[in-house]
C-alpha cells in the first residue's frame, strides 16, 4: 500500500523528515518497506528556462530547419537550430540549456549538448510539450502565453510537486489503516506517545447542501444482511473532463493513473478516508431506481473489463428495475459506468458484508481496490460523510449540481464494541506494570473511549472501524504497539520449560540427517505444497484422480496439493541452471498429498537432487562429474546413519527414474536413480539429474524399533587377505559377499571389492575381481593358520558355487 507524505500532511501538521516518520510507522506495526521519491514532472524541469525568440530565419543549409537567436537571460543571445514549423520571432518558449537532461512523457531521458546541425552551431533546444513531460502534443514547439523574464526557471511557471511515498506492508487485520486518514490516526497516536500533541484534521463537509430535489434515484435494498448500509445521491449537470493537477498528482504519487474528474474523485476519496464509492451514469438507470439484491444462479453479467461472467445466487448485485449494473463492492458493469457523454450520475456509498464480498471476489477471480477494502471491513459510520465529501468535490471540480437528498438505508445501526480491560491481564501479558495514566493516554490517542475506571480495570468503547479489536487481548496489543515493544525491559530471571521427549522424535532425526547432508555440500530447499495438476501427466505413477484440489485456488498453477516432491525440485533446478548455477545438490523434507475415495492421506518424504560436478572446476581436477554411484553412496550413508540394514532391487517399471530401490522386507525405503529425459526436458533441463525419494514415515518407524548396542574398541589387530577371482561377467559382487558371510560368520568382518578388470588376456565372457577380506577375533590375536583355513573354505565355495578361478 502506497501512502503519500504530502497527503498525510493534509491531516496532521508535521514537519519531521520522512525517515523519522518511517521509523514511527514501523514501530506502530505499519511496516514501511521502502520510500520512493515522486516528481509530478520527471527531472523537475531542472535546467529548463523561459527564452524569447529575438530572431528567426531559414537555415542556410536545410529547407526544414530554422536558425534562431534566443534570449535566455545571459549577456548575449544563444543560437539554436530548430526544426519546428511553428517557431517564430517574439515567442516565449521553453529552452533546454546545454548540459540539461530532459525527460519525455515516457520517462526517456536526453542530455542536451552543444552541437552543429548542418554546419550551424546550436546551443540548446527549444522544446515541444511532450519532450519535457508537460503534455502529449508534438505538433510543434510549446509557445508560452503571458509575460515572463528571459532566463526565468521553467519550474516557476509550471510548478513541480515532489513527494515522499511510503510503501507500507499492511497486514490483513489492519483494515482501518487502508487510507491516508487511517495512517494519520496511527501516526498521531505514535507522536502523542512521544510527548507531542497534534490535532488531526478531518475533511470538511460543512459546505454540503442540496440545491434542488428534482432528480431522486430511489433505493430498494432487498438483502440487508449483505448490505447493512447503503447510501446514494444524484448529481446533475456535470462536465466530464481531466482532473486538476493537484488531484492528478495525488493519485499519480500512489501509483494510480488519472482517468477523468469523476472517477478520479471517487478514487481520491477512497484513498483519502477509506470508503469505496461507485458512480453510475444516472441516465442509464431504468426507472431511476436502484435495487440491491441477488440474482438467479447462472445469470450472465458483463463487467467493466469486458468479461461476461456467470453469477452465483450468493453474489450481491446492484441493479435497476430491468438489469444488473454492478457486482456490489467488487466491480462495475460495462455499460453502466461514467463515460465522456455522462451528464448526470448516481453516486453510491455503502457498507457491504465483508464475507460476502470476499467470496464473490474469489469466486470470479477479481481483485480491485474496492473489494480489497470491503473484504477486510470498512468503517460503517463514515458511509454518508464520504458521500458528502465526494459530492462537494464533484460540485467544485466538475460543476455538478446536487439534485437529491441523500438516501440512507440503515435499518439497524452497527454499534461500537464494548470491552472491559483488566490491569492484571495487561501486566501479565506485557511483562511489566504500566502506569494507568499512560494506558489511558494511549487508548485515547487511538480513539478508544474510556467509559469508566476502577481498581481492577477500565470499561472501553472500541470504534466500529477497528474490526480487529474485539477482545481484551486485542486492546492490550494496541497499547503495546504504541507504547513500544522495544521499551519492555528484560527480566533478570529467565524461565525455561524442558520437554520430556523421545530421542526418536521426527524433528531430531530430521536435523541429524539434514546436518549430515549439509556437511556433504547439499542445500536445503522449501517448496510450495500447492502446484499444478498438469504434472500428473508426466508419470503413470501419479494419477489425476488422486489430486487433492483446492476449492478456491489463487491460480491454475496453485490448484492442487502436490503428490510428489519431484516437480517442485525440478522447478528449483531449472531456475538455477537458467542463471548459470550449474553444480547443484538439493534436499527437501516435505509432504505429499493423495486422495483415495473420500479420504485424504499425507506422507512425508526426503528428496535428494544432484546435478553437475561434485566440486567446482579447478586446476587439479577439471572433471569430477556426479554419477549414479555418487548418489548411491549418499543414499546409503543416510540409511547407515539411521542404523538400517537393507536389500537392493532394480526399479522395475518405474516411469520416473532408472535405478535401484532399497527395501526392508516388503517395505520400500528409498527409490533413486537417473531421471528420465522426457521428464527433465519438460522443465527445460538438458543435464542429467539424479534423484532419490525416501519414504520418511517408513524410515522413522523402522528407526524407532532399532536397539543400538555399544562395544569396546577392539584390542586385537585385524588381518587382511586378498583374492583375485576370475569369474563370469554376469556374476555380481553381491553374490561374492553373500557367500563369504555365510561361510564364516564369526571372524569375517568386512568384504571389499577394490579392483575390476575386463579386457586383454581375459576371455570375452570373463572378468577379474580383486576382493579383500578382513578378519578379527575380539578375544585374541589371530594366527596365520586360522586365517589360511578360512581362506581355503572361501576358495572352495567360490569355485563350487560360482565356478571361480584364482588368478
Amino acid at each position: 500500500m502506497k501512502i503519500s507524505y504530502n497527503w498525510l500532511k493534509d491531516f496532521i501538521d508535521i514537519k519531521w523528515s520522512a525517515e523519522k516518520i518511517e521509523t514511527i510507522l514501523t514501530d506502530l506495526g505499519l511496516e514501511v518497506e521502502g520510500i520512493e521519491n515522486f516528481e509530478s514532472i520527471k527531472g523537475q524541469l531542472e535546467g529548463l528556462v523561459v527564452g524569447k525568440v529575438l530572431e528567426c530565419k531559414k537555415h542556410p543549409n536545410a529547407d526544414r530547419l530554422k536558425l534562431t537567436q534566443v534570449d535566455i537571460g545571459e549577456k548575449d543571445p544563444v543560437q539554436i537550430v530548430c526544426g519546428a514549423p511553428n517557431v517564430n520571432k517574439n515567442q516565449w518558449v521553453p529552452v533546454a540549456t546545454v548540459g540539461t537532461t530532459i525527460y519525455n512523457q515516457k520517462g526517456e531521458s536526453l542530455k542536451i549538448k552543444k552541437g552543429k546541425i548542418r554546419g550551424e552551431v546550436s546551443m540548446g533546444m527549444i522544446c515541444a510539450e511532450d519532450e519535457i513531460g508537460l503534455g502529449k502534443s508534438h505538433d510543434g514547439i510549446m509557445v508560452l502565453e503571458g509575460d515572463f523574464q528571459p532566463g526565468q526557471a521553467l519550474n516557476t511557471v509550471f510548478p513541480v510537486e515532489t513527494d515522499k511515498v511510503f510503501e507500507i506492508g499492511l497486514t490483513p487485520n489492519r483494515a482501518d489503516a487502508m487510507s491516508h486518514w487511517g495512517v494519520a490516526r496511527d501516526l498521531r497516536a505514535g507522536i502523542m506517545h512521544q510527548g507531542k500533541s497534534l490535532p488531526i484534521n478531518t475533511p470538511s463537509i460543512s459546505n454540503f447542501h442540496v440545491e434542488d430535489r428534482s432528480r431522486r434515484t430511489k433505493i430498494e435494498v432487498k438483502n440487508s444482511e449483505l448490505a447493512p448500509r447503503y447510501c446514494g445521491i444524484t448529481i446533475t449537470d456535470i462536465n466530464i473532463d481531466v482532473s486538476p493537477l493537484w488531484l492528478q498528482n495525488r493519485l499519480k504519487a500512489i501509483g494510480i493513473n488519472p482517468k477523468n474528474n469523476i472517477v478520479d474523485i471517487t478514487n481520491y476519496v477512497m484513498h483519502e478516508i477509506g470508503q469505496p464509492l461507485h458512480a453510475f451514469d444516472a441516465d442509464k438507470i431504468k426507472d431511476s431506481q436502484i435495487m440491491v439484491k441477488t440474482l438467479d444462479e447462472g445469470s450472465l453479467f458483463t463487467t467493466l473489463d469486458g468479461v461476461e461472467r456467470k453469477l452465483s445466487s450468493e453474489d450481491l448485485m446492484i441493479c435497476d428495475t430491468e438489469k444488473p449494473l454492478c457486482i456490489a463492492g467488487v466491480l462495475g458493469g460495462e455499460n453502466s459506468g461514467v463515460s465522456e457523454t455522462t451528464k448526470s450520475i448516481f453516486l453510491e456509498s455503502a457498507y457491504f458484508n465483508s464475507v460476502s464480498v470476499r467470496k464473490t471476489a474469489k469466486r470470479h477471480g477479481i481483485n480491485t481496490d474496492a473489494s480489497f477494502r470491503f473484504e477486510r471491513g470498512i468503517d460503517p459510520h463514515i458511509t454518508e460523510d464520504a458521500l458528502k465529501r465526494a459530492t462537494i468535490l464533484i460540485s467544485e471540480i466538475a460543476g455538478g449540481k446536487i439534485s437529491s437528498e441523500i438516501d440512507d438505508f440503515y435499518p439497524k445501526k452497527i454499534e461500537d464494541h464494548q470491552v472491559f480491560l483488566t490491569f492484571d491481564k495487561i501486566n501479565s501479558l506485557v511483562g511489566e506494570e504500566l502506569d494507568s495514566g499512560v494506558i489511558k493516554s494511549i487508548l485515547t490517542s487511538l480513539d478508544i473511549k474510556v467509559n469508566n475506571v476502577s481498581e481492577s480495570g477500565m470499561g472501553l468503547t472500541i470504534p466500529a472501524y477497528r474490526v480487529d479489536v474485539t477482545r481484551e487481548v486485542d486492546v492490550i496489543e494496541e497499547i503495546l504497539r504504541v507504547y513500544g515493544y522495544n521499551k519492555i525491559k528484560l527480566d533478570n530471571k529467565f524461565n525455561v520449560s524442558v520437554a520430556n521427549s523421545s530421542k526418536f522424535e521426527d524433528y531430531k532425526i530430521q536435523n541429524i540427517i539434514a546436518n549430515m547432508l549439509v556437511s556433504k555440500g547439499f542445500y536445503e530447499t522449501m517448496a510450495n505444497s500447492l502446484t499444478t495438476s498438469d504434472y500428473t501427466e508426466f508419470s503413470s505413477q501419479i494419477s489425476k484422480r488422486n489430486n487433492v484440489e483446492i476449492i478456491n485456488p489463487l491460480s491454475q498453477d496453485l490448484a492442487v496439493m502436490r503428490q510428489s516432491l519431484l516437480f517442485s525440485g525440478l522447478e528449483n533446478i531449472s531456475y538455477n541452471l537458467n542463471r548459470k548455477n550449474e553444480n547443484l545438490k538439493f534436499f527437501e523434507f516435505g509432504k505429499s498429498y493423495h486422495k483415495f475415495d473420500k479420504k485424504i492421506a499425507e506422507q512425508k518424504h526426503l528428496s535428494l537432487f544432484v546435478v553437475g560436478n561434485r566440486v567446482e572446476e579447478n586446476w587439479l581436477k577439471s572433471s569430477n562429474h556426479i554419477d549414479f554411484f555418487y548418489l548411491k553412496g549418499i543414499v546409503e550413508s543416510v540409511l547407515e546413519k539411521l542404523g538400517l540394514n537393507f536389500i537392493s532391487a532394480p526399479n522395475e517399471d518405474d516411469t520416473i527414474a532408472e535405478g535401484l530401490s532399497y527395501k526392508v522386507k516388503t517395505k520400500t525405503l528409498v527409490k533413486f536413480g537417473r531421471l528420465k529425459k522426457e521428464i527433465t526436458e519438460a522443465f527445460d533441463v538438458s543435464k542429467e539429474v539424479l534423484y532419490a525419494d525416501f519414504d520418511w514415515d517408513t524410515l522413522l518407524n523402522l528407526t524407532a524399533k532399532i536397539k543400538f548396542k555399544s562395544q569396546d574398541i577392539p584390542k586385537y589387530p585385524e588381518v587382511r587377505r586378498d583374492f583375485a577371482l576370475l569369474i563370469d561377467e554376469n556374476i555380481s559382487f553381491e553374490q561374492i559377499e553373500n557367500i563369504a558371510k555365510k561361510t564364516d560368520k564369526k571372524l569375517l568382518q568386512q568384504v571389499n571389492l577394490f579392483d575390476v578388470y575386463q579386457g586383454e588376456n581375459l576371455p570375452d565372457d570373463k572378468k577379474s575381481y580383486a576382493v579383500s577380506f578382513t578378519f578379527r577375533d575380539q578375544n585374541k590375536t589371530l594366527t596365520d593358520k586360522q586365517v589360511d583355513k578360512i581362506m581355503a573354505k572361501l576358495q572352495k565355495q567360490f569355485e563350487t558355487q560360482l565356478q571361480a578361478e584364482l588368478r
